[in-house]
């Protein structure tokens, strides 16, 4: 049989489609096999850990073959349980691949201590702000007989005065007592030995 009776009879083409259909199957192995290790297609949902222990937060990511990453201990925020979870990435309801970390941050314990600024001579308008930018919060406001008004004369926490400097709790409420902007003077006393001018007589030319 020459070459070219060979190309063109039926064991040639029974023999190429048998390689057309190794090849598929080939083919189709190695893909299914590509999806299989990379997990393609298949997204967990990251779980909401806010407020739960790192011992329960690792727990939840355990059963959905999660990891995690302590980032840090925020400030003590006073509307989660101490030591659990305040912050994590990706967010709950992210949708990631099987073996991510996920980072969170964990709530203190207790509140800082942080010092008290200067207020006094202070406007109340400028002692608010710089309350707040170091964590404390305005307290009760009184007032005194002081010549500039709404001046800080006085800081106290709990009737206790308070200096600059002074450590307190953050989140502390400061109590201002402040100028009422009304003068005090004292009145002269006059003298009740002073000369009644009216009474003296004008000098003669």
């Amino acid at each position: 049989m020459s070459f070219r009776s060979y190309l063109t009879s039926r064991v040639f083409m029974a023999q190429i489609l048998a390689a057309m259909a190794i090849i598929a199957l080939i083919s189709f192995l190695f893909f299914h096999w590509i999806t299989y290790t990379t997990h393609h297609g298949q997204e967990i949902t990251v779980p909401d850990l806010s407020k739960l222990s790192v011992e329960q937060a690792e727990e939840k990511l355990d059963a959905v073959d999660l990891n995690y990453s302590i980032l840090d201990t925020v400030d003590f925020r006073p509307d989660y349980p101490k030591l659990t979870i305040v912050e994590q990435e990706p967010k709950a309801g992210s949708k990631v691949k099987e073996g991510r970390k996920i980072y969170i941050k964990i709530n203190a314990s207790k509140y800082t201590m942080v010092a008290v600024p200067d207020l006094v001579e202070k406007t109340y308008r400028q002692a608010v702000p710089t309350l707040e930018a170091v964590g404390l919060a305005e307290g009760t406001i009184t007032y005194k007989p002081y010549l500039g008004k709404d001046m800080v004369l006085e800081m106290r926490l709990n009737g206790k005065k308070l200096k600059a400097g002074d450590k307190v709790l953050k989140s502390s409420k400061i109590d201002l007592i402040l100028g009422d902007g009304k003068a005090v003077y004292n009145d002269a006393t006059v003298d009740s030995t002073a000369v009644d001018t009216t009474q003296i007589a004008p000098a003669n030319d």
